[in-house]
């Protein structure tokens, strides 16, 4: 069974290129610390822009607004027990870092991905109109895209499964005693 420390939440913020895979891998991590007995919530940027931040569009502050938005959010979730899992572009590395600072156990997963790769496995071939100058303001073409500085995890989904990916962040999560485990069990097993 997953003990979250305290009873404490936290948050797990994925940030990375559209295309990256921070949905897929969050989901494969979400899915893990439900199977351990924690409460998690899922904001995958995609979901928050048709809801929570609808009418927003794609300008710098617009951008700052929703992941201020999503921040708030896993803020409250946090504070209250369960863990926050937010998949988000969130392109520019100030407001990442102001949300960071309102959330204790805010855990930061960037997720790295070639722009070629990303090409490769854009189906609606989004990256190929934005390297060709067809689409204006596309983060980590035309628009910035600033990669965090010390992330407490860096995954590589070019090289990467989802599950290779979410293991590295597990033992971080480890690590940092955001979960840990009842291990008695284990010691009484002969192997």
């Amino acid at each position: 069974m997953a003990d979250t420390g305290s009873g404490a939440g936290f948050t797990v913020w994925f940030t990375g290129l559209s295309g990256a895979g921070k949905s897929t891998i969050s989901h494969v991590l979400a899915e893990r610390l439900r199977a351990h007995g924690a409460k998690v919530e899922v904001l995958d940027g995609d979901v928050v822009r048709t809801h929570l931040s609808k009418g927003l569009g794609f300008s710098k502050e617009d951008r700052d607004e929703n992941i201020r938005r999503i921040g708030f959010v896993c803020e409250i979730l946090s504070r209250n027990g369960v863990v926050a899992i937010a998949a988000a572009i969130s392109p520019y590395r100030a407001v990442r870092d102001e949300v960071r600072a309102r959330i204790p156990g805010f855990v930061e997963v960037y997720v790295e991905c070639p722009i070629e790769t990303l090409a490769e496995r854009d189906v609606k071939g989004l990256y190929k109109r934005a390297l060709a100058g067809e689409i204006a303001h596309f983060t980590g073409v035309s628009d910035p895209y600033e990669p965090p500085l010390a992330p407490e995890v860096t995954v590589n989904s070019s090289r990467e499964t989802p599950q290779q990916s979410v293991d590295k962040i597990w033992a971080t999560l480890e690590h940092l005693g955001l979960v840990s485990f009842d291990r008695s069990a284990l010691a009484h097993q002969r192997i």
